[in-house]
This record gives structure tokens, sequence and C-alpha cells, in this order.
């Protein structure tokens, strides 16, 4: 992500045909999510034939070559560190977050990894009262409770128990909950130092564990391993862009626009089929973070002071 200082004035159109920033903020957030599906598929297409050491090095090196690019633009300073042991947990849990993300998709359909990523927002409301101090009313509580009912749906406990590839991706969708609430913690941070730092340990862990079954790529498959961390950046980028132009409000549900093209996704390029156990979990997952959001948001808007 971009700290994004620069603002994007519009010119005054007609009422009725204007691109008001709030606008253009959906277009790119629904952009960067698409992005995000297409780095979700390419990268599951990868650990099909490398090892998860080898993809997230190279993916992590071209886009750390992108991140340096812009660091040096727009003249954000990555020292001193602030918070450095917070630092230090967001750049493991992230660590931990994407290399779980690729065991996962290396094992299971598209979808049900994301099904499992998306139950993130639920994680982070219940640990939010104990991590970051904040307030959880009943209303929350019972949507958490709600959620995770859907992730045990989705789960289907009854097959006999949890595949070793459902375990990981429970895993990395708690260490992605990790990263969520650390970037709350570290609010004034850039947000290219932060993903910079992140980026940066991903490529070490990457680094030492892609000897181990290093398969040399085709000047094909090396690109498409350089463009796996482009696109991922660019769905970062994206989002940072649409969270200026737009309310975060606006912006969180489109989140769940990401289960939409993984399932697209899934079926088009690997011929996954959710099934019905499946869907009703993610329907679930999704009403309970939905609920969340909103009264995450009325509680937002009741704090503000009233204007005369």
């Amino acid at each position: 992500m971009t700290d994004g200082r620069d603002r994007v004035f519009l010119p005054a159109t007609d009422r009725g045909s204007a691109v008001t920033p709030q606008r253009l903020g959906i277009l790119v957030a629904l952009g960067g999510m698409l992005l995000f599906a297409l780095n979700d598929t390419l990268g599951k297409w990868l650990v099909a034939t490398y090892s998860v050491g080898q993809v997230i090095l190279l993916r992590s090196l071209s886009a750390l070559a992108i991140l340096t690019l812009l660091l040096w633009r727009n003249r954000t300073p990555l020292l001193p560190i602030r918070q450095p042991r917070l630092q230090l947990v967001r750049v493991v849990v992230s660590t931990i977050e994407v290399i779980c993300f690729y065991f996962a998709v290396a094992a299971l359909p598209l979808a049900d990894v994301l099904t499992y990523w998306l139950a993130t927002p639920i994680y982070v409301a219940a640990l939010s009262p104990w991590m970051l101090g904040e307030r959880v009313g009943p209303w929350r509580w019972g949507a958490i409770v709600l959620g995770f009912v859907g992730v045990l749906v989705a789960l289907r406990p009854g097959d006999g128990g949890l595949a070793p590839a459902v375990l990981v991706s429970l895993l990395g969708s708690l260490a992605f909950a990790g990263m969520i609430l650390t970037a709350r913690a570290l609010r004034g941070t850039p947000d290219t130092a932060l993903v910079f730092w992140q980026t940066l340990g991903v490529a070490l862990a990457g680094l030492v564990a892609a000897p181990m079954g290093w398969i040399a790529p085709s000047p094909g498959d090396f690109g498409l391993l350089a463009l796996l961390g482009i696109v991922a950046l660019g769905g970062h980028l994206a989002i940072a862009r649409s969270l200026k132009l737009a309310d975060a409000a606006t912006i969180t549900p489109l989140q769940y626009t990401l289960l939409f093209w993984g399932i697209i996704f899934g079926w088009i390029v690997f011929g996954d089929v959710p099934d019905r156990a499946l869907l009703a979990g993610a329907a679930i997952i999704v009403a309970s973070g939905l609920v969340i959001w909103f009264r995450e948001t009325r509680a937002r808007r009741m704090a503000l002071p009233r204007r005369d």
C-alpha cells in the first residue's frame, strides 16, 4: 500500500454524470479485489509446479523492486522504525499468512480458501476488546457467534475430520487477523513502509526455503512468478487509493466480491465447483461480516460530535 498523500480533484460536470471521488473509490476498490483474485489464481497455478518457498521468494523480490521505487519517489522514510517490537510481530504474522495461503491453495479449491480468509473480520472483532481495548456490544458478539457457526458449516466437520490443508487455512486466516490488528495499532506508519517490511520478511522466509526443491523456471514461468508480486502489489495500491477516495465504511463490504471472483476463477481455471456446505457457510460468514461492519460503522458515527 502507499501512504497516498496526494488527493484527486475531479472537474465539475453535470450532476447526473459526475464521477465523484466516492464513486471512483468504489471502482478502484472493485479493481483491487479483482487483482487480488487474479493473484490468488495465478499463485494456485504456480504452486502446482514450484515449491511455496520458491514462489514467495520470486514474488516478494518483484514486489520489493516496485516498492523501493515508490519509497524513493515519495521520499517515504523507513528509519527510524516506529514501535519496532510491534512491527516485528506484524512481519512474523504476515509471513505466516502468506506461507499458509500458498500451502492451502496448493491443496484446496480457491473458493474454499477464500471463504476461510473472509472470516478474518470475525476474528478481528472477537480479539479487538483484548488486543485493542475496543468495546464490542451484544449485536457484534451475536454476529461473531454467527460467523463462527458459518466457519463450522464451511469446514464440514462430519466429513471425517479436518484435513491438514484446512487447518493451515485456519492458521493463515488467524495470522491475517493479526496483520489487521497490528495495522490498526500502527496507524502512524505510512502504508508503503508497512508493506515494505512485511514483504521483506516474506522474502527472507522464501530465501531460506527456496533452495529446498528449487526448479529452474522457464522464461515464461519466471515472468509469471514476477508478475505474481506485481499483481499483489497492485491490489494493495488500489485498496489504499480507494480508501483515500471513499470512506472505509463504503469500501469494507466490497471485500466480499473476492469470494465471487474466487468461485468464478476456480471454476474456469481449475474446474472446481463449490458444494452446498461451503456456499452455505460462506453466506453465513458474509452475513456475519456485514452485521459487524454495520454495527462498527454505526458506533463510529454515533461517536462523532454533533454539529449544531
